[in-house]
């Protein structure tokens, strides 16, 4: 560790009179491997700081999928993503990422990379992510001795919106909201929405990384909080017929790096032409890309017929049934809106998706396509490009992309799309009850 890395970590400490770090990194899987250690071992630690490489290359169920030497490899600590931890006095968390030969395939970096080149080509870039979630009136422990099947709802009455429930649960909530908060997140609300237990966390539009980083800490402390109050809080997908299928949507504008001018903004308050060519971008890359906004097996059960998801990538002015909501304006407020990522969404690789494939759009000057005028998520517009239908074909797409491989890295996309197929694979053979319900007798 150089002096001035030193002085650094020393400095972000002092500014939360931190005693306890919680030093690690978020995962394809959007889980934080971490490491605590008290402030002296920590920043004995960081003098030569290392960390298990099969973070990028393991699964889900923390089962390898590639790989070919597993060993501590060196991690870069990033002291401007020190941020409070209210699970204990006195302790913070920060980002140590991945430095050494497995650098450009974990997720933060992917999006730095675009971020980069936002910077590059004059833009700065300001994010926000709207998550869905479903509170279960069950526990670590009573979830798993009722096999998953068969879960207690909490709040079953709610319908969405309803003021109702969200005056009933109101310490809940509002507990909930505390935690996410003692997390340092830029937490914009919180409040009830469509179905059993379903709640929407906003966050604010924040700049650049930490935009990102917020959204993985907001679904951190949802989970934290809720089994500390003897439930759980599930991002998945789709739970099934008893319940909505739940979205973790992407908003994003930007900046001119010198004015701080929002470059979307348009004097008549319409999509700009700017804009117009990001989305072009988008329409040209995310099918391709898909797998990098939609990678577990149970988020394409989101993407049923029926449902509020839309089904090809679609874009319009202010209707929520695209999958790129464009919301114009005259000022600082205008933005796009990526509304086909699940709730389970990786942030850094949704938001590098976006932005990747935005910025391209725009360094390619290409057109983009007339708006969409569907009434209902399940149109397609004629030449619309439909989305994968489950991972498996996410993987094979994104694989054989070569626009992927040139905007995200060629390591990375061949990386992640094995990690999409192992995802697939180990559900493969899985059979519901559903399924034996229908076939068993026939």
């Amino acid at each position: 560790m150089s002096p001035q890395m030193n002085d650094l970590l020393e400095a972000a400490l002092a500014k939360f009179d931190a005693e306890i770090v919680h030093v690690g990194q978020f995962d394809y899987a959007s889980v934080l491997r971490e490491r605590r250690l008290r402030k002296a071992q920590f920043l004995d630690w960081a003098g030569d700081a290392r960390f298990a490489n099969v973070l990028a290359y393991w699964d889900s169920g923390d089962d390898l999928f590639g790989g070919s030497s597993y060993f501590t490899e060196t991690v870069e600590i990033d002291p401007t993503s020190m941020r409070a931890n209210p699970s204990e006095p006195d302790a913070v968390t920060v980002i140590a990422e991945l430095s050494g030969e497995a650098k450009e395939l974990m997720p933060r970096q992917v999006l730095r990379r675009q971020l980069e080149r936002a910077e590059a080509m004059g833009f700065k870039v300001d994010a926000a992510f709207e998550f869905e979630l479903i509170v279960l009136e069950e526990d670590a422990t009573t979830a798993r001795e009722k096999g998953f099947a068969g879960l207690a709802k909490f709040a079953p009455d709610n319908k969405c919106w309803s003021g109702a429930t969200a005056n009933t649960h109101a310490d809940f909530i509002a507990g909930m909201e505390a935690e996410i908060l003692g997390h340092d997140v830029s937490l914009y609300a919180l409040s009830v929405e469509l179905g059993p237990g379903c709640l929407e966390a906003t966050t604010a539009a924040t700049e650049g990384l930490r935009a990102a980083d917020d959204a993985s800490f907001l679904r951190l402390a949802a989970r934290s909080y809720a089994r500390k109050q003897g439930k759980t809080a599930s991002f998945m997908p789709y739970m099934g017929a008893d319940y909505p299928g739940i979205g973790g949507h992407c908003s994003m504008s930007l900046r001119d790096a010198k004015t701080g001018t929002n470059v979307f903004a348009s004097p008549d308050g319409k999509t700009n032409d700017l804009a117009k060519k990001f989305i072009a971008g988008m329409m040209a890359v995310v099918p391709e890309a898909f797998a990098m906004c939609t990678s577990s097996v149970n988020a394409y059960r989101r993407l049923a017929p029926g449902s509020w998801a839309p089904k090809s990538l679609t874009w319009a002015e202010y209707p929520f049934t695209v999958a790129v909501r464009s919301v114009p304006h005259t000022g600082a407020r205008a933005r796009l809106e990526f509304r086909v990522p699940p709730a389970d969404c990786n942030p850094y690789l949704t938001m590098a998706l976006m932005l990747g494939a935005g910025l391209d759009g725009i360094e390619r000057d290409l057109p983009a396509p007339e708006p969409s005028a569907a009434a209902h998520p399940d149109f397609v517009p004629e030449g619309a490009s439909r989305f994968p239908r489950d991972l498996a074909e996410a993987a094979d797409r994104i694989a054989a992309s070569d626009d992927a491989a040139r905007i995200f890295g060629a390591a990375f996309t061949e990386n992640f799309a094995a990690a999409c197929r192992a995802e697939y694979a180990s559900l493969s053979k899985a059979v519901s009850a559903e399924e034996r319900a229908r076939y068993l007798e026939g």
